[in-house]
């Protein structure tokens, strides 16, 4: 499955902590409605903490 682009992510992490865990940020998105491309690209993610959503944007952008 494709890497969304990590704008289209940004609109999910609206009123998640920060830090967060890969797993509270997919549980978050799903809660939020995303799509199963935007679960499925932060599912892709290294297992550690985010300190900002422009970490997750950043990991995102890592994805190969």
């Amino acid at each position: 499955m494709a890497v969304v682009n990590p704008v289209q992510v940004q609109k999910f992490l609206k009123a998640v902590d920060d830090p967060t865990s890969k797993q509270d940020l997919v549980e978050h998105v799903k809660q939020q409605g995303a799509i199963e491309n935007v679960c499925s690209t932060l599912e892709q993610l290294p297992d550690e903490e985010y300190e900002t959503p422009t970490d997750v944007g950043k990991a995102i952008g890592d994805i190969k």
